[in-house]
């Protein structure tokens, strides 16, 4: 049997390799931070290379406090549970994790997850039936997307960030305009019992923020609810690093919010899901990916505790990722790149006004790699047809050596292939 579909696999694969669209990975030999040690090809003599594509904000990947903890909660509660949180594998520091996470955004309660993903995948099929309906933006990112998918809600998509769009969408589903169709449902106009509207807090592929005051005045005007997935916010975004929400200063109003801690949180892996008390009870009696998942290894949550410590303590890693990125996306600017304006550590590098842009993405960041610079190509179908680009991504772990050349290196490598 398997000699059928490996044909096609084979076919396929092939296909994706001759349009360009292929993805390949590298092989970093040492600690996650700004010059690491990579190996490409696999096997290949290693060679030291700036990092510029990791989500590691504010540089915490390897901090040696967050390092210092972690050992120290091997020693104390070993290498992991081998249990669910629900029959034996929740401990004190778990429920400390928690508690801290909902004070930092000062909401009701919190439910760790193995992921965002997870996080979002356990979400709209938990607190959703197929009487209600979930709004959600065209450019969510896929863990919203593949959660909808799970849920019986019916499902509306507005374009990005089209506030006078979403209004209309949920007028609609408020006042029953739309035909429901489905086991036990009539087909006659019926209203939602219940509307969520999902959103990005930052938008993964174009850096820009989602326009949660507006948003959440829409929700309360309609009696909806709102959901954001911070993920790419928390920890450096807004005047305490309370992420998107905060930023948009819509903190207490937004009903969920999801993200992760491997990011600017640690880098690890873990996530987590805050807000309404009832919300997440219901998560914790029904969200699948936590109900049948492994408890967050200990080393990892004390790790995560000591990066909210750290991130409520001090400003100084904010701040130098601001600065960082303030200055690169202006000498990037002037250097004639097109770049998508705004204020993220994410900087993408358009390149969608190019024939076979997905193509030349890729040329670009093996170019940049060879001058010591490591970025990666997006392009379809991570992001839509004719919208490749170079995501840049910029840390508090760089130095203004760092930035400078890498922008040298734009400029030339931008210049050979004529994008400047």
């Amino acid at each position: 049997m398997y000699q059928r579909i490996r044909f096609d696999f084979q076919q396929e694969l092939m296909n994706i390799k001759k349009s360009g669209l292929s993805k390949e990975e590298r092989i970093i030999l040492s600690d996650q931070k700004a010059l690491i040690e990579v190996s490409y090809p696999k096997g290949e003599e290693p060679e030291d290379v700036l990092n510029f594509c990791a989500n590691n904000y504010l540089g915490l990947a390897n901090h040696h406090d967050l390092v210092k903890v972690a050992k120290e909660s091997l020693d104390k509660y070993g290498f992991g549970l081998a249990s669910v949180r629900f029959i034996c594998g929740t401990q004190d520091i778990h429920v400390e994790l928690e508690d801290a996470i909902s004070k930092f955004y000062e909401t009701e309660d919190t439910i760790l997850y193995s992921s965002c993903f997870d996080a979002n995948g356990g979400l709209f099929e938990t607190i959703l039936g197929p009487d209600d309906a979930i709004i959600t933006d065209a450019l969510n990112h896929a863990s919203i997307i593949d959660g909808i998918r799970l849920c019986k809600a019916k499902r509306f998509i507005y374009d990005h960030s089209d506030m006078k769009y979403l209004e209309k969408i949920i007028q609609r589903a408020r006042l029953g305009m739309d035909i429901w169709e489905g086991p036990g449902l009539s087909k006659e106009p019926k209203p939602a019992r219940n509307i969520l509207i999902a959103t990005d807090g930052v938008f993964s592929m174009d850096g820009d923020i989602g326009r949660l005051k507006e948003i959440v005045e829409l929700a309360k005007k309609y009696d909806a609810l709102v959901m954001v997935d911070d993920s790419h916010a928390t920890g450096f975004l807004g005047k305490k690093g309370r992420g998107a929400v905060e930023y948009c200063d819509v903190l207490g109003e937004v009903d969920i919010i999801t993200s992760t801690l491997g990011k600017a949180m640690g880098g690890a892996s873990g996530g987590f899901t805050t807000g309404r008390k009832e919300i997440i009870q219901m998560l914790r009696q029904k969200s699948r990916p936590y109900l049948f998942s492994n408890s967050l290894a200990p080393s990892i949550v004390s790790a995560a505790l000591k990066a909210f410590e750290i991130v409520r303590e001090s400003d100084d890693l904010r701040e130098k990722l601001m600065e960082n990125t303030q200055y690169f996306r202006k000498k990037m600017t002037e250097a004639g790149f097109k770049i998508i304006e705004g204020i993220h550590p994410i900087v993408p590098i358009m390149l969608g006004d190019f024939e076979n842009d997905a193509m030349l993405a890729q040329d670009i960041a093996k170019d940049l790699y060879s001058e010591g610079i490591y970025v990666v190509g997006f392009f379809f179908p991570v992001v839509a047809k004719g919208k490749a680009r170079i995501r840049v991504q910029i840390s508090a772990a760089h130095e203004r050596e760092h930035l400078d050349k890498a922008i040298k290196a734009f400029i030339k490598i931008g210049k050979k292939h004529k994008v400047i």
